[in-house]
């Protein structure tokens, strides 16, 4: 009778969440489509995979076994191998990846209407997003939590481990670049915004000394310290904006913002950890669950009208934020909403080595990613109850839309949304900003959106202001947090690599090692950085579709690792759960890179658009004064084409390698080595806790 019980509920669930994706793809009424269709159909959609699908993956394909020590149990030393419980562990897990990706990603695309974005952002999920991070995290659990390079290395061959070092690290800079990027086009000419974030920054240095000289151990209660002197910062920025002579001292240019989070990303990553990081890691966790928390309730309270339409007229590629269509720039723009390359570093990294339970894999390696694309639909649900024309306006850059409330109001109603310049102009004073035009990049539209939910849940539009600097402090901290690691990150495989050439070079504790590394790291990415400012087009149109098909490209490195190792263990029946996520993601990273290079279209080709831009200076159109500043996006557009190329060519050959490998393994030519750790039976019973080893 249960057995009946469960599955009626089930197939009530499934059924719910069919209809929900129904209503999204087929409703064409008079009136808006409400939100509440896009949170029904997630949540059914996202129960359903992980209830059945996640299932089959853990029974068929990995055949878990929680008779087998994980290496938390076999290699605990209190540091880096530590038990812990899997509630901690997931809130950990889903902290690490879910960076600025979500919010930006399904935020840009919505460029293309709600349409395409929701349903590559749910179906992406829980058929490539969510399996690649699940079976990295396994096959690091086998491996006593190697990274994806080591197993790349020791199960395809000595040359893709090295391909796929190369490759993390170039795509962890163009990543590193473009989200300061985001963020710079959040924050200039914003007084408040500056003055908000700048704070956080002395707050979290505050609670790093706290807990380190004066309430060692403190975490919650300086983390809540912490969260109240965060939300003063954000009220307390209303006065720094509108104080005269600090407004000044705050309001600063792209340019300006850029070398300032240099230097600060220099800084960041040569302080001690315990000093900016970890306290930034605390006060996160709690903006993070308090802001995802009020936009879900305020989704299902307020159940806003989606007014963007299902598709724009955006479909044919010429978009105004970036250009391409559909396939395959929708599914680059989204990026981590769906699959992230990004989160196979994170499930071969830290989580392998504390997690107690190989069954404890399928919480947090699946579970946390349909978390993260939860949060991606919440991100288009916010972009696209906002009025499409204060969306494009918000999100154009100038030069396509205009300077002045008025042009971008005339531009963007003669292509069929209507807007008008007071609406802009309103807009903006009551969100506490001198103007919200040509903020391209993503975060400031979102936090327009956000802000409006936000209010409309508590306060009114008399706190529109607060809100909307609240949105975009809490997005500016995801991206710091993600600058943070990140430049760290890259700090240590500098040195990894280096200290292949000499190796006094690799040891992280000799600083002038990790000063030098540093500087390369945070160089690189600095000056991906610098080319979106002085883009024309705001940066945004060339660097997000190069982030995500860099980030994709990372992907395949997962999927071509996973199968592999899967192929190996004798798993070949079930080989299409991988490789169908990994032929769809070649095709579509490949046509992208293809088309941001040599297409004709010099919105779209890179090359396309030096040429245009040379041609330009040949006849003399440009300007004497602007022609150095031409002539240095010329070559940027080249070096974003070599980039492409280059990236493409290594995955390429990697593939070439395991398909290598692949044809030795089908056809047994030799011995199969699977280089898994030897099994031991775990030695903690079936009831245990990771309270029980002191993880509190």
């Amino acid at each position: 009778m249960r057995r009946f019980v469960r599955i009626l509920i089930w197939l009530a669930v499934a059924v719910a969440g069919a209809g929900a994706l129904s209503a999204i793809a087929l409703y064409r009424g008079e009136k808006p489509l409400n939100a509440i269709w896009f949170v029904v159909a997630a949540v059914c959609c996202y129960l359903v995979a992980f209830r059945l699908y996640s299932a089959f993956i853990a029974a068929r394909l990995l055949v878990l076994d929680d008779t087998r020590a994980t290496p938390s149990e076999r290699k605990d030393d209190g540091r880096d191998f530590v038990p812990t419980n899997k509630w901690v562990l997931f809130g950990h897990h889903f902290a690490a990846i879910a960076g600025p990706g979500p919010l930006v990603g399904p935020t840009l695309a919505a460029q293309f209407g709600y349409l395409p974005g929701t349903l590559w952002l749910i179906a992406g999920a829980a058929f490539a997003g969510c399996v690649q991070d699940f079976i990295i995290l396994f096959c690091s659990i086998r491996r006593d939590g190697k990274s994806l390079g080591q197993m790349a290395r020791e199960e395809i061959s000595a040359r893709a481990g090295i391909i796929a070092q190369l490759a993390v690290l170039a795509i962890m800079i163009i990543l590193l670049g473009v989200i300061a990027l985001v963020i710079v086009n959040a924050l200039k000419a914003s007084p408040w915004a500056t003055f908000t974030l700048a704070m956080t920054i002395v707050i979290a240095l505050f609670l790093g000394v706290y807990l380190r000289f004066f309430r060692p151990g403190r975490v919650l209660e300086a983390s809540l310290i912490g969260f109240v002197l965060v939300l003063f910062a954000v009220v307390a920025g209303r006065w720094v904006g509108d104080s005269p002579s600090w407004s000044h001292v705050f309001t600063l240019s792209g340019l300006a913002l850029a070398f300032a989070l240099i230097i600060y990303g220099y800084i960041a990553s040569t302080l001690p950890v315990w000093l900016l990081l970890a306290p930034r890691d605390y006060l996160i966790a709690f903006i993070k669950a308090g802001a995802f928390f009020i936009l879900a309730a305020g989704i299902l309270i307020v159940r806003p009208p989606v007014l963007m339409p299902p598709l724009t007229r955006f479909v044919d590629g010429t978009g105004p934020i970036f250009a391409g269509k559909i396939f395959p720039f929708c599914f680059i723009t989204i990026a981590c909403g769906a699959i992230s390359g990004f989160h196979s570093l994170i499930s071969s990294g830290t989580t392998p080595k504390m997690i107690i339970r190989e069954s404890e894999a399928r919480f947090i390696g699946y579970g946390a990613m349909l978390l993260e694309s939860f949060v991606g639909v919440m991100a288009m649900v916010a972009a696209c109850s906002m009025t499409p024309g204060v969306y494009f306006a918000i999100n154009s850059p100038a030069s396509i839309v205009g300077i002045n409330p008025a042009a971008a109001a005339a531009t963007i109603s003669q292509w069929g949304f209507p807007l008008t310049a007071q609406t802009m102009t309103d807009l903006a004073r009551l969100v506490g900003e001198k103007t919200l035009l040509n903020r391209a990049g993503g975060a400031p539209s979102l936090a327009v959106g956000m802000a409006q939910i936000f209010s409309n849940t508590i306060g009114g539009e008399r706190l529109l202001s607060i809100w909307y600097h609240f949105a975009i402090m809490f997005e500016a901290l995801f991206v710091l947090t993600v600058l943070d690691g990140g430049t760290r990150v890259g700090r240590f495989m500098v040195q990894e690599l280096g200290g292949r050439l000499w190796k006094p070079f690799a040891r992280t504790s000799w600083l002038p090692g990790s000063m030098l590394s540093s500087a390369v790291i945070v160089g690189a990415w600095g000056y991906f950085l610098y080319q979106g400012v002085i883009d024309p087009l705001g940066g945004i149109n060339s660097l997000w579709p190069l982030f995500g098909i860099s980030n994709q490209l990372l992907g395949v490195v997962a999927l071509v690792v996973a199968t592999t190792i899967l192929m190996k263990m004798g798993r070949l029946r079930w080989l299409w759960v991988t490789m169908i996520p990994m032929a769809a993601l070649i095709t579509i990273t490949m046509t992208a890179g293809y088309q941001k290079v040599f297409d004709a279209n010099p919105r779209i080709g890179f090359l396309s658009g030096a040429n245009e831009l040379a041609a330009q200076i040949a006849s003399g159109v440009i300007p004497a004064a602007k022609i150095a500043d031409t002539q240095r996006l010329i070559f940027n557009l080249r070096l974003d084409a070599g980039v492409t190329l280059v990236l493409a060519l290594m995955i390429l050959l990697m593939i070439i390698e395991a398909v290598i490998q692949w044809r030795v393994i089908l056809g047994r030519r030799r011995e199969i080595v699977l280089h898994e750790s030897p099994y031991v039976r775990t030695q903690w019973a079936a009831g245990y806790s990771g309270a029980a080893h002191g993880d509190d």
